[in-house]
């Protein structure tokens, strides 16, 4: 070996650029960050799903995606939910996708059809259908380490045949709102009449002129009791919880009280002649859904005076302070512990002649023909209406298998947690739309549903361009959040003392479902363009050749860009000469 000497006449080191003979390492003859190919395996054909399908197809490179739909369409709970008066206390325009605009929306508040056609035009006119596989289910996802792949079952519901597929990325997007359940009634299904849940109607059931009974003061409940009422002969629903009924989300532009309204043709015309104009509506909509944080604070004047005006409005509309059902079913806890239920005509139809109230008398049992009540009455109907919601625990119906052989179902067995809400411990290139922690309570889900989706496809693009195999949230990152968490809650009126989904139906307990903060606060927490990639653990991909590490340097390629490959622009940096400064102003 030849050995040199610097300036001070000491021996170096040979240099070796260039010199093969010193250097086992091989330049990769490709432009910097070229995407390797991966496969995305996704659950879920909702809006989640949907929003990935767009921006993998439009935004990203040498991806193949595969999304598995247990249904036979696209719009998730909006496909599901059918029931009677089923509809979305979101302004419409302000519950759809940036890149699918609708100026067309019928009314204020959108019924459950507009909005499932909404999502199948969607999926249609960006030409997301081709990655849907239709009445699929995924039984069982295994992670495997060494290959760097999750391995799923998959079951074709039409034919029950099982197969096996892979993705290097999971992402599950299959929502909290679709795992519904019966009441524990002793003796429900002996009932011989017509039984049914509010997530899975009949769509051929007539209820004109018959007994019908509703259980489920919930969203359901609420929408079920104030739509059917005028056309049943006797309704009996029963109350076990007070509730919150207020106006829908956005009331300052709703109608008057905040009720539901249409929009007159030339106003529809106007959103999609000005484009401007039609921005500006939403923004200024979007920003009362963003005001609203001071008021779920507890014991501040804004929740003091939200309690003051529910209150009377509620009272108003019962008919009076004379009406018992006053003191039962206005709640005593912060307005927000539970989610305000918007009802348009829901107290008035409790006042009608043909209504019974069911208030602290549980049901015993059910028969043949009705209802036992635990004071020994046995309430004879036709119909009998469960709208008891869905299970929001968060655990999968189906073993989820990460690291070191852990299965979600019992990490999550007494508490969900996750990085952020969107990833659990111990489970690699995992993601999850809405998950424990997440801002389910704070307005409209399809803004954030888009922000979740570019957090993800950019760690995935980490992984292609810069010779990852896998990424994993530290455990110690959850911990932390976790504690942060809890100790922010107590403040909030979703930790006073109520049953609720935001602490899993429980009185008391951790607040687990709900972001710690507004819903400005998760945007930039949330920024894609700030990931606190310190959070996760990163495995490189290994040389096939010699089970090495791949060199953290090796993305650099060949020395160019794909600018210059491309075709590109070369001097991008001209045009936008303050990019990069914008973090710094949060």
């Amino acid at each position: 070996m030849v050995i040199s000497s610097d300036a001070r006449g000491e021996a170096t080191a040979p240099h070796v650029n260039g010199y093969s003979g010193s250097n086992s390492y091989t330049i990769s003859e490709q432009p910097l960050y070229t995407p390797r190919p991966v496969r995305i395996i996704t659950i879920g054909a909702g809006a989640s799903g949907l929003n990935v399908a767009r921006n993998v197809s439009r935004h990203m490179k040498n991806v193949e995606l595969q999304i598995y739909e247990k249904n036979d369409g696209v719009g998730g709970t909006w496909l599901e939910n059918r029931y009677p008066g089923c509809g979305c206390d979101i302004p419409s325009h302000n519950y759809q996708y940036s890149w699918e605009l609708n100026p067309g929306w019928k009314q204020y508040y959108s019924s459950q059809s507009e909005i499932e056609s909404y999502f199948r035009r969607a999926a249609e006119r960006h030409d997301l259908l081709k990655f849907i596989k239709f009445r699929h289910q995924v039984v069982a996802a295994v992670w495997d380490d060494d290959e760097g792949i999750w391995k799923f079952e998959i079951e074709d519901l039409v034919t029950g045949e099982k197969f096996h597929d892979h993705g290097h990325f999971f992402i599950n997007a299959s929502g909290y709102l679709n795992n519904w359940k019966w009441p524990e009634i002793p003796g429900l299904h002996s009932f011989k009449g017509e039984l049914m849940h509010s997530a899975a109607w009949k769509e051929d059931t007539d209820l004109k002129d018959k007994r019908v009974a509703v259980l489920g003061c919930g969203s359901s409940g609420i929408q079920v009791v104030a739509r059917i009422q005028p056309e049943v002969k006797h309704l009996t629903t029963f109350i076990r919880t007070p509730t919150w009924v207020t106006a829908g989300f956005g009331s300052k532009y709703a109608g008057p009280g905040g009720t539901n309204f249409t929009f007159p043709e030339d106003q529809k015309r106007k959103f999609a002649d000005d484009r401007d104009g039609y921005l500006q509506y939403r923004k200024n909509v979007e920003h009362e859904l963003n005001s609203r944080f001071m008021m779920l604070h507890r014991d501040t004047p804004e929740q003091a005076a939200a309690v003051d005006f529910a209150t009377k409005d509620m009272t108003a509309k019962l008919g009076g302070p004379e009406n018992p059902l006053v003191d039962f079913i206005i709640p005593k806890f912060s307005v927000g512990c539970r989610r305000p239920t918007p009802g348009t005509g829901y107290l008035e139809a409790l006042t009608q002649p043909n209504v019974r109230v069911v208030t602290g008398t549980e049901i015993l049992h059910v028969d043949e023909t009705g209802l036992v009540l635990a004071t020994g009455e046995h309430v004879e109907i036709d119909v009998f209406i469960c709208a008891t919601g869905f299970d929001l625990s968060f655990r999968p119906r189906f073993p989820i298998i990460g690291q070191e052989g852990r299965d979600l179902r019992d990490l999550w067995a007494n508490r969900p947690t996750a990085y952020l809400s969107l990833t659990p411990a111990y489970m690699p290139n995992y993601f999850m739309f809405l998950g424990p922690n997440s801002p389910v309570g704070h307005g409209s889900a399809i803004p954030i549903i888009e922000h979740f989706t570019k957090y993800m496809l950019r760690m995935i693009h980490k992984c292609q361009v810069e010779g990852y195999k896998s990424f994993t949230p530290s455990v110690t990152a959850i911990e932390e959040f976790v504690r942060h968490a809890d100790a922010f809650m107590p403040r909030m009126s979703w930790a006073s003392e109520c049953r609720s989904w935001f602490k899993n139906g429980r009185t008391d307990g951790p607040v687990t479902a709900l972001w710690p903060g507004s819903r400005i606060h998760w945007f930039k927490v949330m920024d894609s363009r700030n990931i606190r990639f310190e959070d996760w653990e990163w495995a490189k991909i290994k040389d096939a050749t010699t089970g090495a590490e791949v060199n953290r340097w090796a993305f650099m390629g060949n020395g160019f860009s794909n600018l210059e490959t491309n075709g590109g622009d070369l001097t991008w940096y001209f045009d936008r000469p303050e990019e990069g400064y914008e973090l710094l102003a949060y």
